[in-house]
């Protein structure tokens, strides 16, 4: 009831909040472009704005009709063609100076970055613009980044106690009924470096680094992927007694290494790795995609490439989990910040993680948010986000001991040398894909011979079961820090195993209806009963109901009738992180925001809009977006 009151006093406060907004003026300059550059990401668009010199690895996007014509034109030009994503999109490597002119050509769609992504635990992400122009076709990414080193930040170690699986395990309320047995997760990130903790259980890996797609010996040169897979599946074998096993050490992994050495690769080989899941779903059985990596968002999520490949994989049936990203701090202030969530954690049928810190205890009373997790809303779409919390902060799992992390950064080691630990909401995305995981083995289980569940209703009950999570003065935070709430493992487990989803459309498919609270570490946890829809809270008979909104071919926060319900939107014009005060208000205007100068999103003082205090500062002037 404490959000559904903050909600009403949020409009309440609607008309005194447009006086904070920049002039209409300001806010609609991207309607007064030349209809050309809008086919141009914002990343793009800069380098025509600027005439940038160099060269840029973009995606292009044309009608299936017209991809032949495309390339011919491509290649008449003396433009290098790398390849092509699914039936309407060429990855190729043109002169920033060509941008403009091929904007307006009648084959092109639109033009988006194939931009470096990163993995999102222990990282201070990409700064000055190291994502821009590129002077050749290059077989790895490493070049680029040599500029600035490798870019993992040790900083996000700080503070807290490194959290072992066993306590993993007690704080999201699980026992060791569930091993994830007959679930496969695909890990798209930097690879695996096989041992005794995945023996008998990768099914498959492929390398998608250097524009391949082929099976290959498992590897990890980086060893972000070891991490996250050992998060999800490890068996705990390296370990005395096993006491290292993960949450769900009976998961099969199918891992599609898409960053190299280190630790980064290009959207196209990514977006080629979620095709490849989708297209194979079947002949490996997949059931989730980690994806704990992302990169700024440069454009809505309609036309964004990442997104866009995540909403087919939903819609295939497949439970997607991205990272919210690392960029909560405004890298001028030093201060949390809001819009820093990383694409494809902008994907609206994503199921988007935060990270939340739980130290070495069980109670949840203690969780804090790590300053460094993305707070919503995302750019351009201004979806909330991110849509939960899981502990993600000095998480162990067993390390790849021939990687770069491993190698150079001894201090991560735990007390067993086989094991490691790392911080990000890369680790908390690999804790809520085993819990999913977990989530799809009890539901089987229990009806094995029912419609499996849908990822919009995995997502449904993740929030559902979600509960509130509160700072050193007991306050929540607000929803776009928190999402939902914090994971709920028991309880989003015992949704998945209640449900029966041979039940007709709007009866009670909960048979039994369960208690919303869970025990944990000695206290009755109250869910959340509640589920964030786009940019709306629902309460009332959300999950306890079969709708349509569960269905796949849905995507998540569109149109729906919701039967049963109370529905809050949270306006389109602002969202106060604390209604007893007026300091830390998030506006965002028209529903959309970065489309022009990035100005709709502020925090700190209500005096009015600075340079001080607006979000990620200008996406003309930094061309990189959201961070």
């Amino acid at each position: 009831m404490k959000r559904f009151s903050r909600s009403l006093f949020v409009s309440a406060l609607c008309t005194a909040a447009l006086l904070l907004l920049p002039p209409a003026g300001e806010r609609t300059q991207a309607d007064s472009l030349p209809l050309h550059l809008t086919k141009l990401d914002g990343l793009l668009r800069t380098d025509v704005e600027k005439r940038t010199t160099g060269t840029r690895r973009v995606l292009i996007r044309a009608k299936s009709s017209d991809l032949a014509a495309l390339r011919q034109q491509l290649e008449s030009q003396g433009y290098k063609v790398i390849g092509q994503l699914g039936g309407e999109t060429l990855t190729a490597v043109v002169p920033a100076a060509g941008l403009e002119g091929l904007a307006k050509s009648t084959r092109v769609l639109g033009m988006s970055a194939d931009a470096i992504v990163l993995p999102h635990g222990q990282l201070g992400g990409l700064l000055g613009g190291v994502t821009g122009t590129i002077d050749a076709v290059t077989t790895t990414v490493k070049p680029i980044l040599q500029t600035v080193g490798n870019l993992l930040d040790p900083s996000l170690d700080k503070g807290g106690e490194p959290v072992p699986p066993a306590v993993l395990r007690a704080t999201l309320g699980l026992d060791n009924s569930g091993s994830g047995k007959g679930v496969v997760v695909a890990v798209i990130d930097s690879g695996l470096e096989m041992s005794p903790e995945f023996q008998g259980r990768v099914k498959a890996f492929y390398d998608f680094t250097n524009g391949n797609s082929s099976p290959a010996s498992p590897s990890d040169e980086y060893g972000h992927g070891t991490h996250i897979a050992g998060t999800i599946a490890g068996s705990g074998a390296l370990s005395k007694k096993n006491e290292y096993r993960a949450l769900a050490p009976g998961v099969e992994l199918v891992v599609l290494k898409v960053l190299d050495s280190s630790g980064a690769g290009y959207t196209s080989d990514v977006v080629r790795a979620i095709d490849f899941a989708v297209a194979n779903r079947s002949k490996f059985g997949i059931d989730i995609i980690n994806l704990s990596l992302g990169h700024p968002i440069y454009e809505p999520a309609s036309t964004d490439p990442l997104v866009q490949a995540v909403e087919r994989a939903a819609g295939a049936g497949i439970a997607v989990l991205a990272a919210a990203g690392n960029l909560g701090v405004n890298p001028t202030t030093g201060l949390p910040g809001y819009a820093g969530i990383t694409s494809p954690g902008n994907a609206p049928s994503a199921i988007t993680v935060g990270a939340v810190m739980t130290s070495d205890t069980v109670t949840r009373t203690d969780d804090r948010i790590p300053d460094y997790s993305s707070a919503g809303p995302t750019w351009y779409d201004a979806l909330v986000k991110p849509d939960l919390l899981a502990p993600g902060h000095r998480i162990i799992a067993v390390g790849a001991r021939e990687s770069f992390i491993y190698k150079n950064y001894p201090e991560l080691r735990a007390a067993d040398p086989d094991y490691i630990r790392l911080s990000g909401t890369s680790m908390a995305t690999a804790v809520g894909s085993a819990v999913v995981a977990l989530m799809i083995e009890g539901h089987r289980a229990t009806h094995p011979s029912t419609p499996p569940l849908t990822p919009n209703l995995i997502k449904a009950m993740l929030q559902y079961s979600a509960f509130a999570v509160r700072n050193g003065y007991g306050l929540e935070y607000d929803t776009l820090r928190e999402g939902a709430g914090g994971l709920n493992g028991a309880g989003a487990i015992t949704l998945a195993r209640n449900v029966d989803t041979t039940v007709a459309r709007g009866a009670n498919w909960l048979q039994p209806q369960p208690l919303p609270w869970t025990a944990i570490g000695g206290e009755n946890v109250s869910w959340s009963q509640a589920v964030i829809w786009g940019s709306a809270v629902i309460w009332g008979s959300t999950v306890p109901l079969n709708q349509a909104a569960w269905s796949s071919a849905v995507i998540w926060g569109s149109t729906t009738p919701w039967s049963n319900s109370y529905a809050v939107i949270w306006g389109s014009n602002i969202v106060w992180t604390d209604p007893q005060s007026w300091s830390n208000a998030v506006i965002w205007g028209s529903s959309s925001i970065g489309t022009t100068s990035g100005n709709a999103v502020i925090w700190g003082s209500t005096g009015g809009m600075t340079a001080q205090n607006a979000a990620w500062q200008d996406l003309e002037e930094t061309g990189l977006g959201a961070q």
